[in-house]
């Protein structure tokens, strides 16, 4: 661990008063021994990513009538919801203040104005954020439909809150901007599923006009749960399963993959896998037309 910065998260006001260059600060940079955890707060590299950590940078840049909101929420909250692409450059802190409040004026923060009651908000050591029912409405409205859907499972799966629980907070959102992309998600909801992946193949599933499919469905052979289906239609032995580069890409997971699904064709079981390069609109329609066939019994 390094000596000569702050030991928790700090800024370059908080380095130069600690007798720190800026040159050293830079060459910490580029040598990782420090990370940017947010825009403008710094971090030694060797301290574990954890939300209490996100918390206490964020304690730097925002205003302390504000509450954290939204991607920013969510990420504090455990849930990552930021987009592939952004992971090269650090997002701005989506930032709310209280009615009658200035918004925080900071190149890092990017937020306004928000009507909050306490019942919104919780505290990750000392720094106010929505709680994860208001985070995933909040998504709702203001993500695409994918992304919202993904969001709301993720925070259901982690947090224990239901889809009643969102039913009753959802005529707080009337005139709400994107409250109608939020009504059509709500019901959706489910914290079984297990991935961002998982969430959009299911809510093309269900925008197509087919039945939901049954998440995380368990195979038994010979009396025993053999296999689990991320999604499944039992009735007419048709599963829909997605390989993610994390769990499918060794040759050992593919051997894997292809072994489990010969021995779930053999006991009549149809299995469309699909990958990362299925969400096209083009590829979309294609998958969707083998299972509206497989589930037609073509």
């Amino acid at each position: 661990m390094i000596t000569d910065f702050p030991p928790s998260p700090f800024t370059w006001s908080d380095a130069k008063a600690a007798g720190v260059s800026r040159r050293r600060l830079d060459d910490a940079v580029a040598c990782h021994e420090l990370r940017r955890v947010l825009q403008g707060v710094y971090v030694d590299a060797s301290l574990a990513d954890t939300p209490l950590l996100r918390a206490r940078a964020a304690k730097h840049v925002v205003s302390p009538h504000s509450v954290l909101c939204d991607r920013t929420a969510a990420w504090l909250l455990g849930c990552d919801v930021h987009d592939y692409r952004e992971l090269d450059v650090i997002p701005p802190i989506e930032s709310y203040v209280l009615r009658g409040h200035d918004p925080t004026d900071r190149p890092e923060c990017d937020g306004g104005t928000r009507d909050l009651q306490p019942v919104d908000w919780c505290e990750v050591d000392g720094v106010r954020v929505t709680t994860p029912l208001r985070t995933a409405m909040d998504l709702g409205c203001k993500l695409d439909r994918r992304s919202a859907l993904a969001a709301m499972d993720a925070l259901m799966r982690a947090y224990a809150f239901t889809v009643d629980d969102m039913m009753r907070t959802l005529p707080r959102y009337r005139r709400r901007r994107g409250v109608r992309r939020l009504r059509t998600i709500v019901a959706l909801a489910d914290p079984r599923s297990e991935s961002r992946s998982e969430s959009w193949v299911r809510l093309e599933i269900v925008d197509r006009g087919l039945p939901a499919p049954e998440l995380q469905h368990w195979v038994w052979i010979d009396g025993v749960p053999t296999y689990r289906l991320d999604l499944a239609y039992p009735h007419a032995r048709v599963a829909v399963e997605y390989d993610g580069d994390e769990f499918h890409s060794t040759p050992q997971q593919r051997e894997h993959d292809r072994q489990r699904r010969e021995v779930l064709r053999q006991r009549g079981w149809t299995i469309i896998v699909l990958t990362k390069a299925d969400f096209t609109p083009a590829r979309v329609d294609a998958w969707i037309r083998r299972l509206r066939d497989a589930l037609a019994g073509r």
